[in-house]
């Protein structure tokens, strides 16, 4: 896949649990995890909003992409 998901790097610099994030951002922890490992097929703007907003960084700080 071309685009890297560096959820777990985010989470970790800021010291946040998945169950934290979770609750946060109203989210499952199943979604997060599926998610945070690079098999979501697809992300809502408003859900990388409130993940970005959760842990104060920017959609690049999480999403990456690599030839």
């Amino acid at each position: 896949m071309a685009i890297i998901v560096n959820l777990d790097v985010m989470m970790a610099k800021r010291k946040i649990s998945l169950n934290e994030l979770s609750e946060k951002v109203d989210l499952t922890i199943s979604n997060l995890s599926i998610l945070k490992t690079g098999k979501a097929k697809a992300i809502r703007f408003s859900t990388l909003e409130a993940i970005c907003k959760a842990l104060d960084c920017q959609p690049g700080d999480i999403l990456e992409y690599s030839k």
